[in-house]
């Protein structure tokens, strides 16, 4: 049976680290969740503040980060649980994004809607413009930059005030 806990920052972003496809670790958050069977941990949630300063208007959390190593149920879970924490803390809204290939059936399956396509995207550098190319290729987060993806993704959205 699987249990939810609360866990550190740094205790999620290690399993991050170790077990995300294509993210990395995060700098801050609101609460991390673990979810655990038998003592061993199957996945991690990540809730912040939103990344995007359009949404962050004091009522939404976002879910970070999501990683498991495939149990099953864990990613639903895990979504249910945050926004029940989330709601608890006196926010209306949580959301969080999956990439444009991902069906988002753990996250219909915990309640959240759809709440836009096609949104993202790109390069967060915006230097498409720069004069001279090889300066920037050679600029030090490049590589770090290119970890991560840059398609388009999917917002999702659960309302928490009933």
């Amino acid at each position: 049976m699987l249990e939810v806990k609360h866990i550190e920052l740094k205790e999620a972003n290690e399993y991050v680290e170790l077990n995300h496809r294509h993210h990395r670790k995060v700098a801050g958050h609101k609460f991390s969740l673990g979810v655990f069977e038998g003592g061993a941990l199957h996945g991690v949630a990540i809730v912040g503040r939103p990344l995007s300063r359009f949404l962050d208007d004091g009522d939404t959390l976002e879910v970070l980060r999501l990683c498991t190593d495939g149990t099953y149920n864990a990613c639903s879970i895990l979504y249910g649980r945050s926004a029940k924490i989330a709601k608890d803390m006196g926010y209306h809204k949580i959301i969080t994004y999956i990439l444009d290939t991902e069906s988002g059936s753990s996250l219909k399956a915990s309640g959240y809607v759809c709440e836009a396509d096609n949104v993202g995207g790109g390069d967060w550098t915006k230097c498409k413009r720069r004069e001279d190319e090889r300066i920037y290729q050679q600029m030090s987060f490049i590589e770090e930059r290119e970890k991560y993806p840059i398609g388009k993704k999917k917002r999702y959205v659960r309302i928490l005030n009933d």
